[in-house]
Parts: structure tokens; C-alpha cells; sequence
């Protein structure tokens, strides 16, 4: 990504500036409620559980975007009739039952979704018969409704738009969801990162953000927020990253307990993942499988491959500890079985290029080991 390079090189002057407040978007109100009928048992006895998961766009984004950022115009249409292609063999819809069904299974409080895209491609006006309308949060409200679930969407913020040519949009966007039966929401936001990339190629703007929300279970008070950072190797994205994760954490109340998840799209002992243990955050996964590798992305870009090809772990659920506290509880990854893969318009795909991770978590005195 040329232009992308140039990108980040200006932004590096300013990456590690101090994080100020950020625009705060109201979540919409165009999506259906999400609904989910009560689920038994106690929950004063029960951790606080939650879900995060990229539930990926369909198609290789950042190759588009590469060729768009070239100076090659000849690149950019096969790039874009080929994402085109692959988007019609993810089968999103398809995909959103299988989400649904995962969130029915495991019924968390809370679930962080990124990558939730509306996509609305018409190219018939160039005698090409592609016509694509997704919204994906639209589409999984429908299938948990028709599960009898009950979640609402808290927030939600706008992470990326891109419109590089006529007849073809894509909006992309991180929501956190609640289950409407056991959490009180106190208030919630969608919020823009100050530290972004922006424009990186015609048409195509990448300002990613975060979604938070205070919220009661019962009598007790949590914090809970979810975020897509940046993404990309490229010189200065590392500490892109780090800045975008210090932000999110000079917003967070340190008075309760408080849940950060999502794909952070750096590795354990990145500079993320050092902001976020020296903002007294604990690694659920590391703390409850330690030694275990727990891989959450990727799978190809068509999701066909037939055996998971999960090589690295950018994807998150942290827990703010205080003194003499500890973290306990279990986590699993989800949708990384060969059971998981379901019926596509061409074969077999996963319903996501990450697994997703489920967790039920509590803070515990560290006296009661």
C-alpha cells in the first residue's frame, strides 16, 4: 500500500501525542431490537460473560484498498470485481445464523462485534449484473429475534467508508450488544479514535474508534467497552496501535469493574498489549489457558479452507484487577471446529475469518484460590 505508507509516515510525527476527549456518536436507531427470552439460573451467582467477535466484512479489504492506493489505475477494477466475487461466496446471511446460533448457545451479557458492515454494490449501470445489499447488524437482530433472544445494540461507531467508485459503498462499524434481561444500561457511546489513519486511498477513509457503556447487573456496576484497532504491519502501526489503545484506556472509569474486548490486531508484547497490562488490565486468555496458544485469526479470504489456519492471536477479552484481587472464570475460542463450517453458495466456509472468544469472568479475592 503505497499511499498507506505515506499515510503513516506523516502520522508518526503525532502518534504518541496526548489522547483528548472524542467525538461521541449516538448509537443508531435504524437496526430492529435485538431479543432474548430469559435464561434460567442466578446470575448474582454467575461471572459476567461475554462474547467478542470479528464477524469480517467477506472479502479482502486491504487487498482492494492496495490497489487502489497504487498509482495503477488498471489495478483497481479487477481488485474490486474480485473482492466482489469473494463477497458473494462468504454468503454473509448465511454466516449470520451461524453467529446467532453461537450467541444462543453461549448467552453472554455482552457481545463486541467488529467489522459490521453495510455493503450496497449496484454496477448495473456499467452492464454488469452485481447487485449487493448487506446490513449486517440488521440481519443477525432478525435471526437472534427469531431465536427468541432479546439483546439491544448499546452503541455503536463508524470505523471505515469507502466509496472508490460509483455503485459501490461500504460502511464499517464496531456495536456492542446487551442481553436486555439481565443489563441495565446507564449510558453508552460510540467514540472516534483522535489517532487515525484517514484518507489512504480514493474514496476509502479509515477512522476507527470505540463503543463503551456503563452498565448495572443487578446491584453491581461494570464498565465495558469493545474496539477494532488499526491494522497492518507497516512502519508506525505498531505504535498506532499503542496510542489508539492508551486513548481507549485514559476514557475508562477506574472505580468499577471493567471489560475490554475485540480485535486489537496485535500480538501478546506488542506496545498494545503492554498499554493495556500497565493500565492494570489482565490477558483472560493467558490468565485462564496459560500456555495454551489460543490463535483466533485468520482463515483464507474465501473462507473455504478446509482445517483452521489460525497462526496468530490479536483478538481479546480483558479484565481490570485491583489489589489482592485475582481473575477466574473460563474462556473458549468459538467457531474454529470443522463442526463449525457451514453451507455456502459454493461449499463449505467458516463463519469468520477469526474465531470468536466467549467468556464467563469474575474478579476473585486472592485469598479464595
Amino acid at each position: 500500500m503505497k499511499s498507506i505508507h505515506r499515510v503513516v509516515a506523516v502520522w508518526g510525527l503525532t502518534a504518541l501525542a496526548a489522547c483528548g476527549d472524542s467525538p461521541v456518536a449516538a448509537p443508531s436507531t435504524s437496526h430492529p431490537t435485538l431479543e432474548k427470552a430469559s435464561r434460567g439460573g442466578d446470575d448474582r451467582e454467575r461471572g459476567l460473560t461475554a462474547m467478542t467477535q470479528n464477524m469480517y466484512v467477506g472479502a479482502d479489504l486491504d487487498a482492494v484498498i492496495s490497489a487502489l492506493a497504487t498509482p495503477d489505475p488498471t489495478d483497481d477494477f479487477p481488485a474490486l470485481l474480485a473482492g466482489i466475487q469473494t463477497l458473494g461466496q462468504t454468503d454473509y446471511p448465511t454466516r449470520a445464523r451461524a453467529f446467532a446460533q453461537t450467541i444462543a448457545r453461549e448467552r453472554p451479557m455482552f457481545v463486541g462485534l467488529q467489522e459490521v458492515s453495510a455493503v450496497d454494490i449496484d454496477l448495473t449501470a456499467l452492464g454488469l449484473p452485481s447487485v449487493i445489499h448487506l446490513d449486517f447488524l440488521a440481519t443477525l437482530a432478525s435471526e437472534l429475534a427469531a431465536r427468541g433472544l432479546h439483546y439491544r445494540v448499546a452503541a455503536q461507531v463508524q470505523n471505515i467508508t469507502a466509496e472508490p467508485v460509483p455503485g459501490i459503498r461500504l460502511v464499517d462499524y464496531d456495536a456492542l450488544l446487551v442481553d436486555a434481561d439481565r443489563v441495565t444500561v446507564i449510558r453508552a457511546a460510540g467514540h472516534t479514535f483522535s489517532n487515525n489513519l484517514g484518507p489512504v486511498a480514493p474514496g476509502v477513509d479509515l477512522k476507527r474508534g470505540w463503543v463503551s457503556a456503563e452498565v448495572t447487573i443487578g446491584s453491581r456496576a461494570y464498565t465495558v467497552a469493545s474496539t477494532h484497532l488499526e491494522s497492518g504491519s507497516a512502519a508506525g502501526l505498531a505504535q498506532l496501535r499503542a496510542a489508539q489503545a492508551a486513548e481507549l484506556l485514559a476514557s475508562l472509569p477506574t472505580e468499577r469493574p471493567t471489560l475490554v474486548m475485540g480485535d486489537l490486531n496485535d500480538t501478546p508484547g506488542s506496545l498494545m498489549y503492554q498499554a493495556l497490562i500497565r493500565g492494570g488490565f489482565a490477558d483472560a486468555w493467558r490468565t485462564l489457558r496459560p500456555g495454551v496458544p489460543g490463535f483466533t485469526c485468520c482463515e483464507v479470504a474465501d473462507l473455504s479452507n478446509p482445517l483452521p489456519r489460525l497462526d496468530q492471536r490479536i483478538d481479546y477479552l480483558f479484565v481490570r484487577l485491583s489489589g489482592g484481587q485475582r481473575l477466574a472464570g473460563k474462556i473458549e475460542r468459538v467457531g474454529i471446529e470443522p463442526s463449525s463450517r457451514i453451507a455456502g453458495p459454493v461449499g463449505l466456509i467458516w463463519p469468520s475469518d477469526h474465531a470468536g472468544l466467549a467468556g464467563e469472568l469474575w474478579v476473585a479475592a486472592e485469598r479464595d484460590r
